[in-house]
Formats: structure tokens, C-alpha cells, sequence
């Protein structure tokens, strides 16, 4: 990762593809002349505070051998330097003013769900959705539109108060199951994903007396995420845009003839399916495995 690390936030969730968040690569594209066998749909394992304890320990068992993970986070919007502002000032900014538009906002807004995906050595790919209590609409900062597209996508607030996970304890298990600790050999998967990360790094340090800020410089979060994951971190948006795809992940997924997640509505965890399959898609299909 480098310092275009913080690229801007839409609405509703989807980064604008302008800017990369990551220096763009020369890829070698190698054309699909037909459409390869979909993969099987991936059940999504969704976790909530009582089944947590069983589900953590299934990850830590099947991420001891993981090779790839992908993550999304869905968090309440943009509500600092609206997303209007920020497209227009994009191109003007410097890398650590755009970490600094980020970091307001991840600072000040509470993430709603974490999604997982985790592919092994031996060929096996699972999927959690994480739902985290804490978000109250009527009470938390949010952007309205995005509130309101989680909820068409099926997600309940009032499930995640009455069975979420508290941040805290999610923070705490998450730290023993061996996937957040920079594992060699694991390669870390986003869509459009410096906010996903970003996020990620608030709920991973929940757990330290509340004090779940940002670091206030873009190099110091670059430490973090290197501490935590890795420097091998992908992001599927840039990669598909310098494929000539178009934007949005459940486009990207269309046109690379992928199948949705099962048993899960299309949020975090099948989110973090699709992104997955996304880039092993791009990587070996159509970039011939070279994305270094």
C-alpha cells in the first residue's frame, strides 16, 4: 500500500474509481473467449452474539491455512465533507488530506457489519457476516441514503440491538483467531477498499478502552493495516476498471459470470464473497496470475 490509500466514498457505498487507492499495475489482460463454469454458491455463516464463540472457532481451524481473505464493512455513509464535495475536490487533494476525510468520518461513525471470506490452501472458501450491536438511527450520525439501502438489502437495526455483538467483545475474539495478526503468505482482498480497511482497523481496536480512533497520519494507519494484515492488499475496483469492466461489484461479478453467495441477503459476507471470487477471476483468467 502507498499513500493513495484514501480515495472517496459515493453514497451508497461505492468508491470513485478516479483516483486508485493503490499505484495502477501493467497488466497483461488475457481475453475470456467463453465463459468459464460459475463457481458454486458460497453459503454466507452469519454470526450473532450467541453464536460467536462456535464460529470464531471455526475460523481460527479453517484460517490456518488460508491464502486469500477478503473483507467488506457496511458502516452508515459519508457524513463529513459530503460525497458531492469530495468528487469535485478529489483530484486537488493530496493523499493525506483525502486520509484525513476518511478518518473523520470512520472516527465519527459506527461500522454495522463485517463480512469474511477466507480461501485455504486446499481449495475451500468459507464466509462469515459479523453483525455488530451498537448503530442506532435515530440516535448515531449517518447518511440517510445509506441507511435506507441497508435496510432494502434486508438488514434489521433492531436485530442488531437485540443480538449483535458488542464491538468490544468483537474486537477481542477477532484478535485470537489468527487472521489479523500479518500472516506471510495471505493476501488481502477489498472492493474499493481503503473505507473497508479503514473500518477494519476501528473494529479491530475496539477492544482498547474505547479508544478506537484512526492514527492521525496516513503513514501511521499504513503501519496499522501493515501490522494487521499484510503489505499484499488488492483492491478488485482498480483491477476491474484497468480490465475495462464496469463499476460496481455485482457488476464486475455479472460480467466475470459469478453466482451470488447463498443462504445471506446481498450484504457484508456475500459482499466479501463476490469481491473474493472477483479477484481469483481477474487473477487467473484474465490477468494470467500476473498482479505483483
Amino acid at each position: 500500500m502507498d499513500g493513495e490509500a484514501a480515495s472517496v466514498m459515493h453514497p451508497a457505498g461505492a468508491f470513485n474509481p478516479a483516483a486508485p487507492p493503490f499505484p495502477t499495475p501493467n497488466y497483461h489482460v488475457v481475453p475470456m473467449l467463453q465463459p468459464p463454469p460459475p463457481p458454486p454458491p458460497i453459503p454466507v455463516r452469519r454470526v450473532w452474539d450467541i453464536n460467536l464463540v462456535a464460529e470464531l472457532r471455526f475460523l481460527r481451524h479453517f484460517a490456518s491455512s488460508a491464502r486469500y481473505a477478503a473483507v467488506t464493512i457496511h458502516y452508515p455513509g459519508v457524513v463529513h465533507g459530503g460525497a458531492g464535495a469530495q468528487q469535485n475536490n478529489h483530484a486537488l487533494m493530496t493523499a493525506e488530506e483525502r486520509y484525513g476525510a476518511m478518518k473523520a468520518n470512520v472516527d465519527a461513525l459506527k461500522p454495522i457489519q463485517l463480512g469474511l471470506a477466507v480461501y485455504n490452501e486446499f481449495g475451500h472458501l468459507a464466509a462469515w457476516e459479523f453483525n455488530i450491536r451498537g448503530f442506532h438511527p435515530a440516535a448515531d450520525p449517518h447518511a440517510p441514503n445509506s441507511v435506507e439501502y441497508l435496510e432494502r438489502r434486508g438488514l434489521s437495526f433492531r436485530d442488531h440491538q437485540a443480538f449483535g455483538v458488542d464491538p468490544a467483545r468483537l474486537a477481542a475474539e477477532l484478535d485470537g483467531c489468527g487472521m489479523f495478526r500479518r500472516r506471510p503468505g495471505v493476501s488481502w482482498i477489498t472492493y474499493a477498499g481503503a473505507f473497508h480497511v479503514a473500518y477494519l482497523m476501528k473494529v479491530l481496536s475496539a477492544g482498547n478502552g474505547g479508544g478506537n480512533l484512526l492514527p492521525d497520519s496516513l503513514g501511521g494507519f499504513l503501519d496499522v493495516v501493515r501490522q494487521r494484515l499484510s503489505d499484499d492488499i488488492y483492491d478488485v475496483a482498480r483491477m476491474a476498471v484497468d480490465c475495462g469492466l464496469p463499476p460496481g461489484l455485482e457488476r464486475v461479478a455479472s460480467a466475470l459470470w459469478l453466482v451470488p453467495a447463498s443462504l445471506s441477503p446481498c450484504l457484508a459476507g456475500a459482499s466479501s464473497v463476490l469481491a473474493l471470487q472477483a479477484f481469483m477471476r481477474l487473477k487467473y483468467d484474465v490477468l494470467g496470475g500476473k498482479v505483483d
